[in-house]
């Protein structure tokens, strides 16, 4: 089993990626693709803050 540093890692790891897809929909004015990345967006966003991890300076999105 994952120690919680490997695990707040590798969804830090998989939050960061799913917002540049974001970004990039967003420029691209990708309206669908941008909505199904913010679900996607929301699970790692809601295991970070249980876990204790602060977003302010990795949330790219403020959403």
């Amino acid at each position: 089993m994952p120690s919680n540093d490997e695990t707040v890692k590798d969804v830090v790891d998989q939050f960061q990626k799913i917002q540049a897809h974001m970004k990039n929909a967003r420029e691209e004015n990708a309206s669908k693709t941008y909505e199904g990345l913010k679900n996607d967006y929301l699970s790692p966003r809601a295991v970070l803050t249980s876990l204790g991890v602060n977003l302010t300076d990795i949330d790219r999105i403020k959403e």
